[in-house]
């Protein structure tokens, strides 16, 4: 099978899975974003998935999401840990960065973006317990109330609500029952910023059971990552 009848299988075969899942949770297709990380992945496999239709790519990496989206047009997510260091170059290339979790980074998100540019943010959450497991990045809840009221604040920053992953140590599906209580009191307390960025290639489905709007999925479309592709 030649590389582009791969992807395009695995394509089918997940959006199958988003569709059922959307309807288990008693919402349609449409209302899941889907976006394709591609992180190590080569340029030539972003092409293949612009060419079958797909529209939104995210990277963890900003000299990675600077190169592919130099030659592949789309709409960019970044959702790696953020370095200050590097936002001036991820605020030129993506659309959308992810993984914003202090005042530090919003600042200077704000002062990087160009003055004709609005960038999308979301605000990311730990959904870390009291287990004292290692983080996996994100603001406490109880800190994104002012988070969010800095963003919104800002002329060049569009806020669309909050970004979570799934604890290493926990069951995605608790972890997502918890992220959904805390995405309820955000979208009640910001209604202008409604949507819920969860879930990847290994706990997706829970992800749309429990809210998520925006999934961010690699190698259960592109495959095992490897660097050598």
């Amino acid at each position: 099978m030649d590389r582009r009848s791969e992807i395009a299988e695995a394509l089918q075969n997940v959006d199958r899975r988003i569709e059922r899942a959307a309807h288990l949770s008693g919402r349609i297709r449409d209302d899941i974003s889907l976006i394709v990380v591609t992180k190590t992945y080569p340029a030539s496999d972003v092409q293949i998935l612009c060419d079958l239709g797909v529209l939104d790519f995210g990277e963890n990496r900003d000299n990675e999401g600077r190169e592919k989206s130099a030659v592949v047009n789309g709409r960019w997510h970044f959702q790696g840990e953020v370095q200050s260091n590097k936002i001036g170059s991820i605020t030129r290339w993506a659309d959308v960065v992810h993984s914003l979790d202090s005042a530090k980074h919003i600042s200077k998100c704000e002062s990087a973006v160009a003055r004709e540019k609005v960038l999308s943010i979301f605000l990311q959450v730990s959904l870390d317990d009291a287990s004292g497991a290692t983080s996996r990045g994100g603001a406490t809840p109880k800190d994104l109330d002012g988070l969010a009221e800095l963003a919104i604040s800002s002329p060049h920053l569009n806020l669309l609500g909050i970004m979570a992953v799934a604890p290493m140590h926990e069951d995605a599906s608790t972890s997502f029952r918890r992220l959904s209580e805390i995405h309820a009191d955000f979208r009640y307390k910001f209604p202008s910023a409604p949507f819920l960025s969860a879930g990847m290639s290994n706990d997706f489905e829970d992800a749309i059971l429990h809210g998520a709007t925006h999934i961010r999925i690699g190698s259960s479309i592109l495959g095992v990552r490897s660097t050598q592709r």
